[in-house]
């Protein structure tokens, strides 16, 4: 299995890395952002690349790949519905439509969020922008493509987040997240569970195309390495 991933510097991306280059079935991650990672692996690559709207001469390089696990994103808070949509949509966009054409057995899985808005129409800009995302990438000819939609995500094997505010949060609730998995198991994931539901989307499907918290850790599960 040949991997492309998108957001590879944050929480959920870091942790989907760190599953991937640990599958025995992978066999190539390339990851691709405006900054490197700084890991280190015989499996991995990475693609430094300012412009992520825009992939001029990069087509030869995004060829060949059986998946992409897109995990960028950004917090909307003090955001304007403009800047949010074009570091949501139009970026997703971007990278999904020239993929679609060039690799159209891909299996494209986007990190979405839990609450989004599939009409479009709802009160909440955030989930109103990702639920547009949401219903454009499911209009592109991919093999798959499947919408992880997590709630709570307990960071792993020394992953954290690049968002200040979320780093708080983690500070505070992080001796409560065990508990709290164990007592919810269907509502808080860790990034363990989220990069082996993504791999298992390649190996086997899911029944459905947008995937909650429930269907993500049972996705997992059908793997033994959580």
């Amino acid at each position: 299995m040949n991997v492309l991933l998108f957001g590879a510097t944050g929480m959920v991306g870091l942790g989907v890395l760190r599953e991937s280059l640990a599958a025995a079935d992978v066999t190539r991650v390339v990851t691709i952002g405006r900054t490197a990672t700084g890991q280190r692996h015989a499996k991995l690559s990475e693609i430094v690349h300012p412009d992520l709207l825009d992939y001029s001469g990069l087509e030869p390089e995004l060829q060949g790949f059986d998946a992409c696990f897109f995990c960028l994103g950004v917090s909307s808070a003090g955001m304007s519905e403009a800047g949010y949509s074009r570091l949501t949509y139009d970026v997703t966009l971007a990278a999904a439509t020239l993929l679609a054409r060039l690799n159209p057995q891909m299996t494209f899985v986007y990190v979405s969020g839990s609450g989004t808005d599939s009409s479009e129409q709802g009160r909440s800009m955030w989930a109103r922008v990702k639920g547009k995302t949401e219903n454009a990438l499911r209009r592109l000819p991919f093999k798959g493509v499947y919408l992880f939609r997590p709630g709570v995500i307990q960071p792993l094997d020394r992953v954290q987040s690049k968002t200040g505010s979320y780093r708080i949060f983690y500070n505070i609730a992080g001796p409560l997240l065990p508990v709290l998995r164990w007592l919810l198991p269907n509502l808080v994931l860790t990034t363990r569970v989220v990069g082996q539901a993504m791999l298992n989307t390649v190996r086997r499907g899911a029944d459905s195309a947008v995937l909650e918290a429930r269907d993500i850790n049972a996705l997992a599960r059908q793997h033994d390495l959580i």
